[in-house]
């Protein structure tokens, strides 16, 4: 009786390799890259034009705390042992204010403009969970372009994507196999940008597709396993 479910198993691997791209290394069991992608506001400060401005916010908050696991911030005893983790709010005040936290976000997210790489700041998140958390880069004269790398959660499974959103309606998705994008801050949008949006919507149409055909199969088998449980109650 388990050979069928084992099959629909396998299907349920391979369709989650080819929905959401090849490519992708085994990782750590606890990240969860598949669930809602983390997301990145890419802008000039408001008052100044050589500040730029980057505010990530996690997808899934269970991410969050596994986040917090791998940084040290949080136990160990937080992730379960089948590599489970459930967001409590407690978590987001412990990873907000921790400077690992901020350490880490700086390795991560990159900016640098016109040759130079811009210092970076992170601002003490209020509500780290709801709207994220902002970093904010002083470049050395007003921005024009600037390449930006966004890396984050990446270290904990190459799956993870970030959807980002810029100046000028622009779009793209970061993804281990391309972390920088070269943004236009000008009143005009940039080719290669414009061929971003163009490839984020793919991506993200694929992502979406992707997690949806996982989760539809994934309803099949758990129905499969319910009947063939009743059948042998019965």
């Amino acid at each position: 009786m388990r050979q069928p479910v084992l099959r629909t198993l396998a299907v349920v691997g391979v369709l989650a390799a080819v929905g959401l791209g090849a490519g992708v290394t085994a990782a750590p069991a606890q990240a969860h890259p598949f669930g809602d992608p983390q997301t990145a506001a890419i802008s000039l400060d408001a008052g100044r034009a050589d500040v730029v401005r980057v505010r990530w916010k996690v997808g899934g908050l269970d991410d969050l705390t596994l986040l917090g696991v791998a940084l040290g911030v949080l136990p160990q005893s937080r992730v379960m042992l089948d590599g489970a983790a459930f967001f409590e709010p407690a978590d987001a005040m412990a990873v907000g204010p921790s400077a690992k936290f901020s350490a880490y976000l700086l390795r991560q997210i990159k900016v640098r403009a016109n040759g130079h790489e811009c210092a970076g700041v992170v601002e003490p998140p209020k509500e780290l969970a709801k709207t994220g958390v902002a970093v904010a880069f002083t470049c050395p004269e007003p921005i024009a372009k600037a390449d930006i790398t966004v890396r984050t959660l990446t270290d904990l499974n190459p799956a993870y994507r970030t959807l980002a959103t810029g100046p000028n309606g622009d779009r793209t998705v970061y993804s281990t196999d391309k972390d920088t994008y070269d943004w236009s801050f000008g009143s005009g949008t940039a080719v290669t940008q414009k061929r971003a949006g163009r490839s984020a919507a793919i991506q993200l149409s694929v992502v979406v597709g992707g997690v949806a055909l996982v989760a539809a199969v994934g309803l099949v088998v758990v129905r499969r396993v319910r009947a063939r449980r009743q059948e042998v109650a019965a």
